[in-house]
């Protein structure tokens, strides 16, 4: 549940406060889900509420999402804080490189942020479609009524939806419209059902035929079951029967039997669903269960939108690092090439020409890499082009050890940038070639390459470490590094030890690796320049006994910092 923007407060976990009775403080950003159909289209033969319309373009049947030509259409992709980041103009195609078939954006009515004018929208539209994604279009102002102060109302959202109803026009085989973001808190959760059936019928009083998406009340994770319980009426309130229901997974989800409870519920009803957003990085209250959300909607073929692309005031969220495609975080690479990832499941819109299951044959392997540019943190790779029937569509870069392989980089061309490499470590590297039908070529062979030593030697600094809460069990951390020499600090290596066997879960602003009692840390890309008299900051998660006692001597480099 938690979420991110470049003009407000983190916003964190209500349903703790009202679990617990707590006051927390309440912020912004928010994920959303929704369901496809099987790609087969096996489905035809499922009994359920029939479409009351003819159908123009996007479309429910059977409570599975169908094309205009009846193709069952499996969203595969993730959230994109448009609202916050116009001038990311690049995101689009970046996400669409990485296999992505679907795409939610978030858009302001102008009741908490600046509203985006018709002009904008339009000309998002224009981009997902020139890169050929489906777009959908949510307003963001809605998250939390009833318990954020500023939060605008779904009547409001559909006024706005209705301004737009001239750019919306003609776009029904591209757009869906997501009504609003996870539109009522944890205060009087009941109160959601009537408003949301009053936003449906006024839209579709105004004519407007797109299938519009449904996001739950408890901030979009429906803990307490309402939509569950409503969903029918609220299916049955739309005269056109285009309306699919999304659940936002975070922490509220933390074991298999909850997620697939709740997914199956609606599948056996069958009414249309969809996880619009989830999260998988661990966090103070939960360890959400990310591998069950993507299995289990695999599945079911139930489509998935990860949250979030990147900007996150939590950056642990942030699918790509500084909206850099090459450089994926973690839960970047768990979501595009991890199993029932993006890459390995996504299938393109047949509105765009793609997704036809004649196209079985996987180009052939890309040349050998060769690298260039090595530093102790970042290497360059490239290689020769791949041959296919249809056309190549991307290249993945993979890091081999022993007999396993793990994802380093996604590109669209034959060269790649590879970041947060440890110093003086040996590394070897292949690549794969993948198509638009996501079949994927033989690996290529392989380039090994040694990163030069870390950092800049010697570099005088101070570190400050404090903890910023804790909970049993867990705790949350963070690492002030402070340049106090006379030279710039360009790449660093921070290491120190535990006294309490405490270990690290998740980090961010730069990449741990832990060996007993001692955390290593690498910069990352945007914290490894420390100027002069400058600091960066390191968060992190952490899991811990009954003592957290703070760790008193760290080394930069190799060099000993002082404690601050």
């Amino acid at each position: 549940m938690r979420r991110a923007h470049s003009t407000a407060p983190t916003r964190f976990l209500p349903w703790l406060a009202a679990l617990l009775g707590l006051t927390l403080v309440v912020g912004v950003f928010t994920p959303v889900a929704a369901q496809a159909a099987a790609r087969t289209g096996a489905r035809s033969a499922q009994t359920g509420p029939a479409p009351r319309t003819l159908a123009t373009g996007l479309h429910i049947s059977n409570g599975r999402l169908l094309e205009a030509n009846g193709n069952d259409f499996v969203m595969r992709g993730v959230n994109h804080a448009y609202t916050w980041y116009p001038n990311q103009t690049r995101s689009l195609s970046d996400i669409k490189a990485l296999g992505a078939n679907t795409v939610r954006v978030v858009l302001a009515d102008g009741h908490r942020w600046t509203k985006n004018t018709p002009a904008e929208v339009a000309a998002v539209i224009a981009q997902c479609k020139a890169n050929r994604l489906i777009c959908v279009l949510e307003v963001h102002d809605t998250t939390g009524y009833g318990e954020e102060a500023a939060a605008g109302t779904l009547d409001q959202a559909a006024d706005y939806w209705i301004g737009l109803k001239s750019v919306l026009a003609g776009e029904e085989n591209y757009v869906i419209v997501n009504l609003g973001n996870e539109p009522w808190g944890n205060t009087g959760p009941e109160g959601w059902t009537a408003p949301t059936i009053a936003a449906v019928k006024k839209l579709r009083a105004a004519g407007l035929q797109h299938t519009l998406m449904v996001d739950a009340p408890n901030w979009g994770q429906d803990w307490q079951g309402v939509m569950r319980a409503n969903a029918r009426s609220v299916y049955d309130a739309d005269p056109t029967g285009n309306l699919i229901f999304s659940i936002h997974m975070y922490s509220v989800y933390d074991t298999a039997a909850e997620i697939t409870d709740y997914l199956n519920a609606y599948v056996n009803a069958k009414l249309p669903l969809l996880i619009g957003e989830f999260g998988g990085p661990a966090d103070q209250w939960g360890d959400p269960d990310e591998d069950t959300m993507m299995a289990a909607a695999e599945r079911l073929d139930l489509g998935y939108l990860a949250w979030s692309w990147s900007g996150n005031t939590d950056p642990a969220l942030d699918l790509s690092i500084g909206f850099d495609p090459a450089n994926l975080s973690a839960w970047g690479q768990r979501v595009f090439h991890g199993v029932d990832g993006i890459a390995r499941t996504a299938e393109e819109a047949t509105v765009f020409g793609g997704g036809s299951p004649g196209d079985t044959r996987p180009p052939t392997a890309p040349g050998a890499p060769a690298a260039s540019a090595v530093t102790a943190t970042s290497a360059t790779l490239a290689w020769s082009a791949a041959t296919d029937d249809v056309g190549v569509s991307g290249y993945d870069v993979v890091r081999i050890s022993g007999g396993a392989e793990t994802p380093a980089a996604s590109s669209t061309t034959t060269s790649a940038t590879l970041t947060n490499l440890t110093p003086s470590t040996a590394y070897t590297f292949a690549v794969y070639a993948r198509d638009a039908a996501g079949n994927r070529s033989p690996r290529s062979a392989a380039v090994t390459l040694t990163t030069q030593g870390g950092g800049t030697p010697g570099a005088a600094c101070s570190v400050r470490y404090r903890v910023l809460g804790e909970w049993p069990g867990g705790f949350q951390g963070e690492i002030a590094l402070r340049n106090t020499g006379a030279t710039p600090i360009d790449g660093w290596t921070l290491r120190f030890a535990f006294a309490d066997g405490q270990t690290v879960s998740s980090m961010w602003g730069g990449t741990p690796t832990q060996s007993g009692a001692t955390v290593s840390v690498a910069a990352a890309s945007y914290t490894s320049a420390v100027p002069v008299g400058g600091t960066v900051t390191v968060g992190f998660i952490g899991a811990k006994g009954a003592a957290n006692t703070a760790p008193t001597a760290f080394t930069l480099n190799g060099a000993a910092c002082t404690a601050a």
